[in-house]
């Protein structure tokens, strides 16, 4: 059998105490998933007596992940890291999603022998593989052990993807059909063409297209879908999937689809130790200067790269905005390679001398959180990742929305349109969001009606609501904890 390296934690229970009931957690490599599966980790052994293992893959793991997770562990959650498998004879321009998809596939038997040498020692209660690594909903069927997919984005995605399984019903092998347009998902989310995450506009020619329909169609085999979501989040949505959910049970709908708990908000908690020591950095202490509700805050996400010319375009559009401005600057993407790894020397000439004292560029990363609560700031210029909108959220931070790839610009439409916690910068013309359109659009956030952030506050207020003793996450989750263990106990009955 192969070996597995625990890192952090111990699943082990107290001598002389019953072995805790076991759940194994499966998030795909980044902070976007692992950050909240960790979360949810935590939660499930503080509030419902599992213990935990979190399961991490050696290959593609960034040099983030390791340090994502001790803060956010318990005592009784474990860290699991796969062996290595052999990766190195894929194509060197393959997709990242078919990298992905090839390594949950070649770590099945690391991820089979794994479940069985846990299951063997404790009482394995659920395994929860995030929607990228869905491939391995078989393996816990094979050990009779509930699968619950867990979607670290919003219910607007599982609707998007209930919607691809039910379009494709009875296709036959090799037809895939396109999404018609605009696209009605349940609970009025209305997505033109360009909304609609790249990998969904489809069509007969394209594989990615084929590829996932085949990865959407294996959710039905999940037992249930967990998501990183609350109820005030998507009101409507939540209430429509509540409705399918009542119709399939009742017999008056033909397709079948995995019951959603909206189970959220899970985003990155404060590490006790860092705040207990008052530990600061350069940027939450310029901040600390700033007066309250002034600063303009820009960071597009751990992937988020925009071109030389865009990152020219924002300086220039926050210098001519007028604003006090806090910008973690990421490398540019670039067409050829370049010797330059320092973000801010792709800044414009003279931009950090002409804005010093109101502006503050930092390069690569801050601890967005603690940015986020941060009384001086006012507004959030976000890509509108998931992640990076929950805790906008959890913070009470009107946005400036902003998005680059993926369902970022699903998410946008959510703020903007369904939300009202954000304003969507103009479309960019010809690729390229002006320096004019940036500098009016921050100004109208920050010096404008206030509407914005009076919804983002009721907003934060809800999602605290959302975990209290009787909110609704809270009670989905303990709905999930009760089915898990009934399952035991009939498993031990027979």
């Amino acid at each position: 059998m192969e070996s597995f390296a625990n890192t952090a934690g111990s699943a082990s229970a107290p001598p002389k105490e019953r072995p805790r009931p076991h759940v194994v957690l499966l998030p795909s490599p980044g902070a976007g998933h692992l950050i909240p599966m960790a979360e949810l980790a935590r939660r499930l052994v503080e509030l419902h007596g599992f213990a935990a293992t979190i399961v991490t893959f050696t290959n593609l793991s960034g040099p983030g992940d390791a340090h994502q997770l001790p803060p956010c562990l318990h005592a009784s959650v474990a860290v699991a890291a796969l062996p290595a498998v052999q990766m190195d004879d894929l194509p060197a321009n393959v997709h990242d999603g078919r990298v992905l998809a090839e390594l949950v596939r070649r770590s099945l038997p690391n991820i089979r022998a794994l479940l069985r040498s846990i299951n063997c020692t404790t009482l394995l209660a659920a395994v929860v593989p995030d929607f990228l690594c869905s491939m391995a909903l078989p393996v816990t069927a094979e050990l009779g052990v509930p699968g619950y997919l867990f979607f670290p984005s919003n219910l607007a995605m599982v609707a998007l993807t209930r919607h691809i399984v039910e379009l494709h019903e009875g296709a036959a092998p090799g037809d895939y059909r396109d999404v018609a347009v605009p696209l009605e998902l349940p609970g009025g989310v209305s997505l033109c063409s360009a909304d609609i995450p790249d990998a969904f506009r489809g069509s007969f020619a394209n594989p990615r297209y084929a590829k996932l329909v085949e990865l959407v169609r294996s959710y039905r085999l999940a037992d249930g879908m967990l998501v990183n979501t609350f109820y005030d989040m998507e009101p409507a949505t939540a209430e429509a999937f509540e409705r399918l959910a009542a119709e399939q049970a009742a017999g008056a709908s033909a397709f079948s689809y995995p019951p959603v708990f909206p189970v959220g908000p899970f985003v990155r908690p404060t590490d006790p130790d860092e705040a207990a020591a008052g530990a600061s950095t350069p940027c939450l202490e310029w901040l600390d200067r700033q007066p309250v509700g002034s600063v303009v805050y820009v960071a597009f996400g751990s992937g988020g790269a925009l071109s030389v010319e865009q990152t020219a375009e924002l300086a220039a559009g926050l210098e001519a905005s007028g604003q006090r401005f806090l910008w973690v600057v990421r490398m540019p993407s670039t067409d050829g390679g370049s010797d330059e790894d320092d973000p801010l020397a792709w800044l414009p000439e003279g931009f950090l001398e002409r804005t010093r004292g109101r502006g503050l560029a930092v390069a690569a990363w801050a601890p967005q959180v603690r940015v986020l609560s941060h009384p001086a700031t006012a507004v959030f210029v976000s890509h509108c990742g998931w992640n990076s909108t929950l805790e906008s959220v959890g913070c009470g931070v009107p946005m400036l929305a902003w998005p680059l790839y993926a369902e970022q610009r699903m998410n946008a439409v959510i703020l903007e349109e369904k939300l009202g916690v954000a304003l969507r910068v103009a479309p960019a013309v010809g690729g390229l969001v002006t320096r004019h359109e940036i500098a009016k659009a921050v100004k109208e956030v920050v010096e404008g009606d206030q509407k914005l952030r009076r919804r983002a506050e009721d907003l934060q207020k809800a999602a605290a609501r959302a975990w209290s003793p009787e909110g609704p996450s809270r009670r989905a989750l303990e709905e999930v904890a009760v089915k898990w263990k009934a399952a035991l106990g009939r498993e031990s009955n027979t």
